[in-house]
């Protein structure tokens, strides 16, 4: 098994209001030895914020702001803005995160030219409703959960929600000149492909795309510890066998669920093509900070750091804190290789 070394919590809640209940789930992006962080800042009322340190080297913060850098402006995001995940696609950043509004959680992003200066594109989701879904998930032939968890936002949220989606960041490059974002619409991780801001926006685009679904799936649940669903966790890490996905599994337990780090490495043209993929977790909730907090026993990666041969992966636990884990990605791609799929 691959060898993991877990640092630590390195960011914890504060007394300021805007990030007095927990500091989780971090958007990373490194700019040589500096590692911009933006994390998810959860309040007393749980409303959420995007917060913002730099770190000096993988761990070490040299800078923490006092205002939130993101907070809920429009209406569809009154209940927070939560988990970003952030990338550089050119010249451009893309910033991804989820906004919810008290019963819909969706998909919005930022984006632009200045790390500091990101304008908002609004949301990126389908914005149709589950009831809309039924017919469409027919033509696409996909398997029962999905119409259980249909069922269950129906009856747990609200019977007009809409179709709940999250985990969202781009691939750091176009595939084939398109666009690459992957999204999770339970229970699996899918990608959207799309040349324009525009075509995303539209009914008629999500309606196709929701009745292809199946094509369009990139992870579903395969062993034990992701046997409830997966999601996407830190955008990818291009190598030359592949895109390196490292994902969060959710194992169903009575008294919960635990949330595990899991790694894959698919196709760099189709990544609904899986290469290889690990049979056990790449971590899993063992320390005190994982396995108790403000939900308990998770571990959510969200982003990476290269330093040398040495892969950062930073994290939220238990919905409370950031810590960090780091690999060494040789090794790691080595281990990987041991369970390719057979085609």
């Amino acid at each position: 098994m691959i060898k993991i070394k877990k640092h630590g919590v390195i960011l914890r809640p504060t007394s300021l209001p805007f990030e007095d209940l927990s500091t989780f789930n971090p958007a990373i992006y490194q700019d040589g030895n500096s590692v911009h962080v933006f994390y998810r800042a959860l309040d007393k009322k749980f409303v959420s914020s995007i917060g913002y340190a730099r770190l000096k080297g993988p761990t070490k913060i040299i800078e923490r702001w006092k205002k939130p850098f993101l907070f809920p402006k429009y209406s569809y995001e009154k209940h927070g803005i939560e988990d970003a995940r952030i990338v550089k696609i050119k010249d451009e950043f893309y910033m991804t995160y989820v906004v919810h509004d008290g019963i819909n959680a969706l998909i919005a992003y930022s984006h632009g030219k200045n790390l500091f200066k990101m304008r908002r594109g609004g949301i990126i989701s389908s914005k149709l409703k589950y009831d809309a879904l039924g017919k469409l998930f027919e033509y696409s032939k996909l398997k029962d959960k999905y119409y259980f968890f249909k069922s269950y936002y129906k009856d747990m949220v609200d019977k007009d929600v809409k179709i709940w989606d999250k985990d969202a960041f781009f691939f750091p490059e176009k595939i084939n000149g398109n666009y690459a974002l992957v999204h999770r619409v339970l229970p699996d991780i899918q990608v959207i492909y799309f040349k324009d801001f525009k075509q995303i926006k539209s009914k008629k685009y999500w309606k196709e795309y929701f009745r292809s679904l199946s094509k369009y799936v990139i992870l579903e649940s395969k062993h034990g510890f992701e046997s409830r669903n997966v999601g996407g966790g830190c955008p990818p890490i291009k190598t030359r066998g592949g895109w390196l996905l490292i994902y969060h599994g959710v194992e169903p337990m009575n008294k919960g669920r635990i949330y595990h780090a899991g790694v894959a490495l698919v196709d760099l043209k189709n990544p609904t093509r899986v290469i290889a993929r690990l049979p056990y977790p790449l971590f899993s909730p063992e320390k005190d900070f994982e396995k108790k907090g403000h939900v308990h026993n998770v571990v959510f990666p969200t982003g990476t750091a290269r330093f040398g041969d040495i892969l950062y992966i930073y994290y939220g636990t238990s919905d409370k804190y950031i810590a960090v884990a780091s690999v060494n990605l040789k090794d790691l791609l080595k281990e990987l290789y041991k369970y390719k799929n057979k085609e």
